[in-house]
């Protein structure tokens, strides 16, 4: 009996690929998001009130002067606000937390050399909670997977060289400017990535070799002072291992959140990243540079509730990484996995599906969080100026 050897042929990959981007092209259009147009999230009044920090009385007395958005009335005669009316109120109240006119924009980095950690997710989620306090938000994805590109309702594949990091990477650029684009939600913009970006691996060390130029801070000299003055912050997503982008996000950073769930293998992996993370700091020193940052943070994320094991872990994480540990766990719940098979996040969430009790789980840590480094920005902001 003779037996065929199996075989794989490029032709069959090729025709896989062609199949899984089919599949994702169409999930894509059903959760109308991002190949659909994503549409931003409305507010009701109570809602409106709590994000302004104010009484409903206060908001329907400051209504009836006219000087501030009035707000639609919906079906079922509830008064709606749209997501940049919402956010013209924050701003006319909470003064306070905004970033000062004479103040430097303040950049945060997510980064984990893990994948699957929520890292992209915690940015996201970050970029949107900040713009929901009033805060205007350029988010930049170095991932060449585009996972927060896709979160920010832009498809990758639609995405030129020129509208992500490479214009930069290659020296054609020197400016982030031109690759920067709208997103539908207002007060976010974004640099998006593509597998294309990939190549920066190989242009960045060319630069350095050919003209000499710092690696490095490639990314941080593209946020121009002109860029800067547009934004309060910038929100970089990493890929999942130190790379070139990685180290450039992580040069540019004044904060970073580094996401963690609590479970062994991710613990341990995460001391592999500090190792790492050490030596690249101490690799910039030996260029007579000294790379500090405002605010080094641990993120207990993906906690599930049910895992025994967890909470071992949780003591050793907390052991470990002390002051740095921020006091915020970010669950895992079935609203967030409903929001992240939709392409989007707990705040991308309808009026109808805030009812749920895991909705509420999820909102209320995502709350905490944004509420724990805007404090950081305002401090960063107040130190920079």
């Amino acid at each position: 009996m003779t037996h065929t050897k199996p075989r794989v042929t490029a032709d069959d990959l090729a025709s896989m690929k062609a199949h899984a981007k089919q599949v994702v092209a169409y999930n894509r259009a059903v959760a109308a998001a991002p190949s659909a147009e994503k549409v931003a999230p409305s507010f009701t009044a109570v809602q409106l009130a709590s994000m302004a920090g104010i009484s409903r009385s206060t908001l329907e007395n400051r209504r009836k002067k006219g000087d501030l958005p009035d707000g639609h009335e919906a079906e079922n005669r509830r008064r709606l606000f749209t997501l940049p009316e919402a956010q013209a109120w924050v701003r006319a109240y909470r003064k306070d937390q905004l970033r000062p006119v004479d103040a430097q924009c303040a950049v945060i980095t997510t980064g984990n050399f893990k994948g699957g950690v929520g890292k992209s997710t915690t940015a996201a989620t970050l970029a949107q909670g900040l713009s929901l306090r009033g805060h205007r938000v350029l988010v930049i994805d170095t991932d060449p997977q585009g996972s927060i590109t896709s979160l920010m309702g832009v498809a990758p594949e639609t995405l030129s060289d020129e509208q992500t990091v490479l214009s930069i990477s290659t020296g054609d650029e020197v400016s982030l400017a031109g690759a920067i684009q709208k997103t539908y939600w207002s007060d976010i913009d974004l640099v998006g990535a593509a597998p294309r970006i990939s190549a920066a691996q190989f242009h960045l060390p060319a630069r350095t070799i050919k003209d000499g130029d710092d690696f490095w801070s490639v990314l941080a000299k593209g946020l121009t002072a002109e860029i800067r003055a547009n934004y309060d912050v910038v929100v970089i997503d990493t890929p999942p291992a130190l790379d070139y982008l990685t180290i450039n996000a992580f040069y540019a950073a004044d904060i970073l959140v580094v996401p963690l769930p609590p479970s062994a293998m991710d613990f341990v992996s995460s001391t592999q990243f500090w190792d790492l993370f050490v030596e690249l700091n101490q690799s910039f020193s030996e260029y007579g540079l000294i790379k500090d940052y405002s605010f080094v943070n641990v993120l207990l994320s993906r906690v599930d509730s049910n895992d025994a094991a967890a909470g071992l872990v949780r003591e050793w994480i907390s052991e470990a990484y002390g002051k740095y540990l921020l006091p915020v766990e970010i669950p895992t719940t079935a609203a967030a996995k409903t929001a992240a098979a939709e392409f989007g996040t707990v705040y991308d969430s309808t009026i109808a599906q805030q009812s749920a009790r895991t909705y509420r789980r999820a909102l209320d840590a995502y709350e905490r969080l944004v509420e724990i480094i805007e404090g950081q920005l305002v401090r960063v902001w107040k130190g920079g100026k």
